[in-house]
């Protein structure tokens, strides 16, 4: 059982360069030792005046295991966003994972752990005797048993990103006033990026 969401990075698609290709693409897309002295001044520019639309030629590929809530805050950003999220619908969810949030005290934690668990023996058991003693088909059976599943049950999502609506994920979710859940997501995207290297410079663009 899982007590925290987790973010893996599966790929990075671009980099600086592949953006100020893109804002050179009026001009000449050679790129000599001069002109790469000039991509950081360029990506500067072109965020601080908001041309934004070089910024998404690149694209950010995670693996992010998040509970209901977090998944559907996520669901929200679908300009230039891909979401594929792990459906309850169309698969039994054997795994019972669920988080707890990192900033209650104990005592509430153990109140969730136990109402969170109380929920997933239910939807077990519903599941089962929906299909073997009162005919539903077990696809009907999934969808609906799955009312018993709470907000902090964790489903895993493949989410891409171009740099962009990135930006913009990040520019709402990964704020003091976010969601903790969600904004914890955000933060660890942001740090897997700036380790990946790719991105040094747009990164110091848009000041993050």
């Amino acid at each position: 059982m899982n007590k925290e969401n987790s973010v893996q990075l599966i790929g990075i698609y671009g980099d600086d360069q592949v953006h100020a290709c893109s804002a050179w693409t009026s001009t000449s897309r050679e790129i000599d030792e001069d002109k790469k002295k000039r991509i950081g001044p360029l990506l500067k520019m072109l965020a601080e005046n908001g041309h934004h639309t070089p910024f998404e030629k690149s694209s950010l590929h995670f693996l992010v295991t998040t509970d209901v809530a977090s998944h559907i805050h996520l669901l929200k950003h679908r300009i230039g966003v891909s979401i594929n999220g792990e459906s309850a619908r169309y698969k039994e969810m054997k795994e019972d994972n669920f988080c707890l949030p990192s900033d209650w005290p104990e005592h509430w934690k153990e109140i969730l752990e136990n109402y969170t668990n109380n929920g997933l023996r239910l939807y077990h058991n519903c599941l089962e005797d929906l299909v073997k003693n009162h005919g539903f088909d077990r696809k009907r059976a999934k969808e609906s048993a799955r009312f018993f599943r709470t907000y902090n049950t964790q489903v895993t999502a493949d989410v891409m990103f171009n740099w962009r609506s990135f930006y913009h994920f990040l520019n709402l979710r990964n704020k003091p006033d976010a969601q903790k859940e969600i904004r914890d997501i955000a933060s660890e995207m942001l740090s897997l990026v700036k380790s990946g290297g790719k991105f040094p410079l747009t990164i110091e663009a848009f000041s993050l």
